[in-house]
Order: structure tokens, then sequence, then C-alpha cells
């Protein structure tokens, strides 16, 4: 039996390096990418294929792409989409660059990558695309925004591509996680010292006391109802190998209740749920 190839971004921590270590492990052939060199290099010493592909950069991801299809004679079974970076701030607060520089990396990279995917697997004639969305993909909270927007931009698209290549071999998915442990709340402090000038702002009080100290104190313990990142691939799994996938896939029991909530409360309510989350 034919290896089975998947590219997966993103993978220098969390949910990209737990899904190559766990398909690794199911027998596919991963292509661990990563945009950090290092972190490529760490994965090859691990015994992993990892091209570097930065999504902010086009050049990068035709290059790292390229590197996959040579290695595997041109053909790909599987892109799971999953490289991302928040930007945590007031819509008041955030830059147009900073926004600018998210949508690069959240959807237009990943736009990017998967339509020069899509004509390897129409050629191959068989192929799945996985997007690693949110829960913040179909609801919203305060101070998140940015990251929202890049959510939900991606269901609206994942959603299009998926009824239009309804009539071909070619499935497409989107997960939607809820917290997932991984280094997330690390990358989110260094945006959002970076973009927000969060001293100067009417929010800053609220920063202060929110952000700010959950970003420089230690923390102890999971968030609640936090899961680990295996708690994904179980569903990328099912989203790869069952004869038919499904369009969404949940993770996590706020995923869940966001889901219902989102369907029966009308939106002031939902409004005074997510404000106190």
């Amino acid at each position: 039996m034919t290896q089975k190839s998947i590219l997966i971004t993103g993978c220098s921590s969390g949910i990209g390096l737990a899904a190559a270590h766990g398909l690794r492990a199911r027998g596919w052939r991963v292509f661990a990418s990563c945009r950090n060199p290092k972190d490529c290099a760490r994965l090859q010493n691990a015994g992993f294929d990892s091209p570097q592909i930065e999504l902010r950069d086009s050049a990068s991801i035709r290059s790292g792409l390229h590197e996959v299809l040579a290695a595997t004679n041109g053909t790909l079974d599987a892109l799971f989409n999953n490289g991302a970076r928040g930007m945590p701030g007031a819509i008041e607060d955030l830059p147009a660059d900073g926004l600018r520089d998210l949508m690069e990396s959240n959807v237009i990279g990943w736009h990017d990558l998967t339509r020069q995917v899509i004509p390897v697997m129409r050629a191959q004639g068989h192929g799945r695309i996985v997007q690693n969305s949110s829960v913040l993909g179909y609801v919203s909270m305060r101070y998140r925004g940015a990251y929202v927007a890049s959510k939900h931009a991606l269901e609206g698209l994942t959603d299009s591509m998926r009824i239009e290549l309804r009539d071909t071999p070619i499935h497409v998915s989107l997960i939607e996680p809820g917290p997932i442990t991984s280094d997330m709340r690390k990358n989110n402090a260094a945006q959002f010292f970076e973009w927000i000038d969060w001293e100067n702002s009417a929010f800053s009080e609220d920063y202060r006391q929110g952000l700010v100290k959950r970003f420089t104190e230690k923390q102890e313990g999971l968030d609640p109802f936090e899961l680990p990142a295996e708690a994904v691939c179980k569903k990328l799994v099912h989203a790869l190998e069952a004869k038919r996938p499904r369009a969404r896939y949940r993770v996590t029991t706020p995923a869940h209740v966001m889901n219902v909530c989102r369907r029966v409360l009308p939106t002031s309510l939902l409004d005074w749920v997510v404000s106190k989350a």
C-alpha cells in the first residue's frame, strides 16, 4: 500500500506538532512545515520532512510546496492548514498594518497555499483539505477582533470551497477547537505588546487587569475546559481517513456549547454571554 502524504503548516508547537507526531504514528508521510528555520531543523532532527513555509511570503509558500512535491513525485494526499497567530486588543486599538499582517498569515497565506494544492489533487483524482478554524470562527469575543475576523473569513472561504468542490473527489473539512493547550498565549503576548499601544488606550485599565496581567504572570494549571492538542488530532484523523468526512468538527465543551448558544439565543443575550467569557 502506498504511503499517504500530508503537508501540515504551523508545526513548531501545539496542534501542528501533535498532528505531525500522531499522523506519522498512523503511517502517514508527514511534511511538517514551520516558518522559522530553527524549528524546521529541530523537526528534521526528529525524523520529519520539514519544509520552511512563511505564510506571509508567497515565494516561501511556492518553494515549500515545491519541496514537498519534489519528494512525492508530484502528489499530495492531504493538506492541513493550521499555522496561525492571534493579535489581542480592542478594535479601535488595532493598527491597520497589524490587521493586514495577521490576515496575511491567517487567511491570505492559507488561500495561496490551498490554491496551489488543489490542481495537484485534481490531477491525481483525490485529496483532503482540512482547515483548522476555531470556536471564534462562529462567535466573537471582546479584544479578539483581529483573530475573530480571520477565522470568520476562513469559515466563509472554506464553506464556498467545499460547495465548489462537492462534485469532485476532493473533500474539505473545518475543525473548530475551543481552548487547546499550545503556545498561543505566549505568541499572543508578543503580538499584543508589539502592536497595541495599550497604556494610551481608553481600555488601558481593562488591559492592565486582564490581558497584561495574564501575559506577564506565570500561569498555574490549565484554563477551564482546556484539552491537549491530541484532542484535535482525533478529529483530524476522521477528516483525513473517513470515507465520508464531516464538514465540521468541534472540539472541547465550549465549542459545542457556543454553537448551541449562537443558534438559540437572541443576539443581545449571546453578546452578554460571551462578554462574561
